[in-house]
């Protein structure tokens, strides 16, 4: 840890026990270091992108306990016990998951800065549909909701909150859809 650092918390430091991607991992952190910074500094795992740096853009998505949340708006401290997935983590025995693949096959990314985000939004929007869990852009909420369900405009809403300053959305969506139909 940098003097810096342990200097502006006032020398305070918090011990975190997390399991990543399978692996229990001991971190001791101040208490404002945000998740992302403790994945990427502490843990040297760069492929959990810091972008904006609050909230607004997606690049930073995890999943904790299986959902999806943004790691520059949650801090690492208050992860003790928990589940964490990174895009270091999808893939099994030198597989790609399915979502990473289809985002290949279906040319989802330019720059590629924001796909990490993007890959990890997906697969949880693919849960989410096979838990039954509504979108806004879902027509009747009434009826049980299924995968089958994940129409282009339902996936539009569900990634809304991930950004792609290269527009490759028309590509994230066929992606998303066809990592949907192969589940």
């Amino acid at each position: 840890m940098s003097e810096t650092r342990g200097a502006a918390s006032g020398g305070k430091v918090v011990p975190v026990d997390v399991t990543v991607n399978g692996e229990v991992r001991k971190l001791v952190v101040e208490p404002r270091t945000t998740l992302l910074d403790a994945l990427r500094e502490e843990l040297g795992l760069t492929g959990t992108k810091k972008a904006c740096d609050r909230g607004e853009c997606g690049a930073c998505t995890v999943h904790i306990e299986g959902r999806r949340i943004l790691s520059c708006m949650t801090l690492a401290a208050m992860q003790g016990g928990k589940q964490i997935t990174t895009i270091e983590g999808l893939e099994h025995d030198g597989r790609l998951h399915a979502v990473q693949a289809a985002f290949i096959e279906h040319d989802g990314f330019q720059c590629g800065f924001c796909t990490s985000g993007q890959i990890m939004s997906a697969v949880a929007v693919i849960e989410e549909a096979k838990a039954g869990w509504p979108s806004a852009a879902t027509v009747d909420v009434g009826k049980a909701f299924t995968v089958a369900d994940l129409s282009k405009p339902e996936i539009r809403e569900r990634m809304s909150g991930n950004l792609c300053r290269c527009s490759c959305y028309p590509n994230i969506v066929a992606a998303v859809a066809d990592a949907a139909e192969r589940s």
